[in-house]
């Protein structure tokens, strides 16, 4: 029998965090997973443009030590490796770790926290750089992975967190980035507030573009730096204009997210009621938020397609949609393409422009439905 869980965002009315109740336990989620970091190449571009300027900013060298939290196949840390700077990465999916592995960057196999810390710290494993890019969403017990990252953080060393900022979440309507494999949403805000209870300090922050909208939360222990940039008071100062140290912040997105689904559903109708072919491109988790909270399933896609092999063949969970390669779109033809990682929409319609050359169009369902023309994007 398929397993369904409720999906219900809660805020703590203390420190502002918002998180889902843990219905689906890590391990279950983690320890075989499907997602590789390599298959988008904007997101390894990005990774390779955070390696250099961490080396440029903080002198990092060959007597260095970097580990990253929730490693992947590798993406980020083989960028280290070529420039000769000592790795670890810390990955909880065998089968993703293998594949960081094999291009030969050196991979524990395990879940991060506080054992795992004390570990390294007893094997002389303390880092001067700790990276966790789009992992503190991911981890149930926030404070047992904090505590850990303090033990093996070097006295001067660094830590990088980057996670989408809440803040974009509720003003961008992204409602599908909500769904069991992230535990929590953060502002800066709860982020200090964290950091705080297991000795850290926020020294700096910057504000990326990616996943609709992240935050790079620099850390280190409190007291270590003498200077701290005053981008992190100006955005603590925006997050309280916005609320976000409210619950009432939080209450009207509801309204508008049911808003969202009855246009990407009527403009979806309208298609398939003129005859229209629509297919999906992804299969991402938030896709899957999507398509089983709007109901859309094979009445209106045909299928989805996806560049990592190991989805091909496979169903999207809830509306059984079939994920094939991504040359079914040439053989298909459809007329219409929904970006279900619409995060990633300027890569995906810069690599399939060539639709455009039948008529096709991309549905981008998040803020609001849009409609992208690639014939007229590189007109």
């Amino acid at each position: 029998m398929e397993e369904y869980y409720p999906l219900h965002v809660r805020v703590c009315e203390e420190c502002m965090l918002v998180q889902l109740e843990e219905y689906v336990s890590r391990e279950s989620i983690f320890e075989e997973y499907a997602y590789f970091s390599s298959y988008s190449t904007s997101w390894v571009a990005h990774a390779k443009r955070y390696c250099e300027g961490m080396i440029d900013r903080f002198a990092l060298d060959g007597e260095s030590f970097v580990v990253e939290v929730a490693s992947n196949d590798g993406y980020l840390l083989q960028h280290f490796v070529a420039r000769g700077i000592p790795v670890l990465g810390i990955e909880p999916a065998a089968n993703v770790a293998k594949a960081a592995i094999a291009r030969n960057v050196p991979t524990k196999i395990a879940f991060f926290g506080r054992r795992l810390a004390d570990d390294m710290v007893a094997a002389g494993q303390q880092a001067d750089l700790i990276a966790a890019n789009n992992v503190l969403a991911q981890v149930p017990d926030l404070n047992d992975f904090l505590a850990g990252m303090n033990r093996i953080l070097k006295p001067h060393g660094v830590i990088t967190l980057e996670f989408p900022h809440v803040a974009m979440l509720l003003a961008h309507n992204q409602f599908d980035t909500i769904y069991h494999e992230h535990f929590s949403y953060f502002s800066l805000l709860t982020v200090q507030i964290a950091a705080r209870l297991h000795g850290l300090e926020v020294f700096d922050v910057e504000e990326l573009p990616t996943h609709g909208g992240s935050l790079r939360v620099y850390l280190g222990h409190a007291g270590a730096r003498s200077v701290i940039s005053p981008r992190v008071a100006d955005l603590l100062g925006q997050e309280r204009r916005a609320g976000l140290h409210t619950v009432e912040a939080y209450t009207s997105f509801a309204a508008r997210a049911r808003k969202a689904k009855r246009n990407l559903l009527f403009f979806l109708i309208g298609v398939k009621e003129r005859g229209g072919c629509i297919c999906g491109y992804g299969a991402p988790g938030k896709g899957n938020t999507l398509l089983n909270y709007c109901g859309i399933g094979t009445d209106f896609l045909d299928f989805t397609v996806d560049r990592n092999p190991y989805k091909h063949g496979r169903f999207t969970p809830g509306m059984h949609i079939p994920i094939l390669p991504v040359d079914a779109i040439d053989r298909h033809k459809p007329d219409y393409i929904l970006i279900l990682p619409w995060n990633l929409k300027d890569e995906i319609v810069a690599q399939m422009r060539h639709v455009g050359e039948w008529g096709a169009k991309f549905i981008v369902p998040i803020p609001d439905v849009s409609i992208i023309d690639p014939s007229e994007a590189w007109s």
